[in-house]
């Protein structure tokens, strides 16, 4: 069957097929990052929660109309179930994008979106894009028993932030977002030992933990510099909400309390952006992460995606320009649930960094796309290699003994062969 396009201009609309589904489909042809999203309002112009806001951390809306199916660098397509649409109290779909990163709209080319149904495909090219930052692009709305697709192409100041919320998104007020190149911070000096204590403290039960662990794998007599990098990305608010980072946490310091050369942890969130916190030890660790970053933050903070380069790229920048010490291996434990998309930029950093004493160990803690770090094993053009990954679905099901074994797993391995190669001492 030959499908029927229809091209529209902007402010135009035109009648969607009967069909069961439709595919939204938003491209553009430059070389600029754009978030694409989907405010599901009903009558008043408003989302019935921050639930019915559609990204890439949160790919779907609690009645499954619209999946956020797929994602590319330039492609951002959504699936919609036009009978579960008119079953719904939503009235429209509207879509809308937001320039992540410098400049404005207007330098973004070719930006099109287009309905693909069965019957019939739908076309509107956004001609003339705005200076602003964001752009309702278009929206499907109810018409009589059926829908209709209108092209908008709608500049909108002040970024995502007042887009949402003039969808009704509730949006709290946040601290000021942290640079990208802060200050660097002076490593604190690990402080006199304590006195002796009564009761043992979490940390004190996971460090025996850690010791049987690195006694196994014979690193008893190792020393390194431990850090622990956390995704803060929207789609981690459960976890953070539930403690689950919190923990996550607790066992990293754990390690560092035994492993690190000051007992010292050194801390990094990301989404979008990143920060250094505070650096830590296990005399410190009640609360930490509720006191130092409590939950993902839609805006502000470090913003809802995940952008893994640039908090690999300032962990780099530490530990070889701002701190090196080639006598002494750095460890980085890397938390996240998924959303991997920056593929070539992981992988190049992890090509560049393989000549210098830094060994990654990826964890996932969800069931999702983890990209090219599921196929560390094959990532040619590396000196060494330095990195290792490994999914959990549940990291609370897990025994600490478990977690321990297989964080522990290729470390060893690399160790041995970064000082056969001269990379660490």
């Amino acid at each position: 069957m030959t499908k029927n396009t229809v091209t529209l201009v902007q402010g135009a609309n035109t009648a969607i097929a009967a069909d069961s589904a439709v595919e939204i489909i938003v491209e553009w042809s430059s070389s600029h990052t754009l978030d694409v999203s989907c405010f599901l309002v009903q009558a008043d112009g408003k989302v019935p929660s921050d639930d019915y806001m559609i990204f890439y951390n949160q790919p779907t809306d609690p009645e499954s109309m619209i999946q956020l199916q797929d994602t590319a660098p330039t492609t951002i397509t959504f699936s919609l179930s036009l009978h579960a649409l008119q079953q719904s109290k939503i009235q429209k779909c509207v879509f809308a994008v937001t320039l992540d990163g410098p400049g404005t709209l207007k330098e973004v080319k070719n930006l099109q979106i287009s309905v693909k149904s069965f019957h019939n495909e739908i076309l509107f090219n956004i001609a003339e894009l705005s200076e602003e930052t964001s752009l309702v692009l278009a929206e499907i709305y109810r018409h009589k028993d059926w829908f209709k697709f209108r092209g908008i192409g709608q500049g909108f100041n002040g970024g995502l932030k007042p887009l949402a919320e003039a969808h009704g998104v509730v949006v709290e007020d946040e601290a000021p977002v942290v640079e990208e190149s802060p200050p660097v911070k002076v490593k604190t000096p690990a402080p006199p030992p304590p006195a002796a204590k009564v009761n043992l403290t979490k940390i004190d039960l996971l460090k025996k933990k850690v010791s049987i662990t690195l006694e196994k794998h014979k690193l008893t007599t190792e020393k390194a510099r431990v850090a622990v990098v956390i995704d803060a990305s929207g789609s981690m608010s459960m976890l953070y909400s539930k403690g689950t980072v919190q923990r996550a946490f607790e066992k990293v310091l754990a390690i560092a309390a035994c492993m690190d050369d000051d007992g010292v942890l050194d801390v990094w969130f990301f989404g979008d952006k990143f920060m250094r916190a505070p650096s830590v030890t296990e005399n410190d660790y009640e609360d930490y992460v509720k006191h130092t970053y409590p939950k993902p933050r839609m805006f502000g903070g470090v913003g809802i995606g995940n952008n893994e380069p640039r908090v690999m790229a300032d962990v780099i920048q530490k530990f070889t320009v701002e701190e090196p010490n080639k006598d002494l291996p750095t460890y980085i434990i890397f938390f996240s649930d998924g959303g991997v998309y920056a593929e070539k930029k992981i992988s190049d950093l992890l090509i560049e960094s393989s000549n210098k004493n830094i060994f990654w160990q990826f964890v996932g803690i969800g069931s999702a796309n983890y990209g090219v770090l599921e196929r560390l094993d094959n990532l040619s053009g590396r000196i060494v290699d330095n990195a290792n990954f490994f999914a959990l679905d549940d990291l609370d099901k897990i025994s600490d003994e478990e977690l321990y074994n297989r964080i522990f797993a290729e470390f060893p391995l690399w160790l041995r062969e970064a000082r056969r190669l001269g990379i660490t001492h």
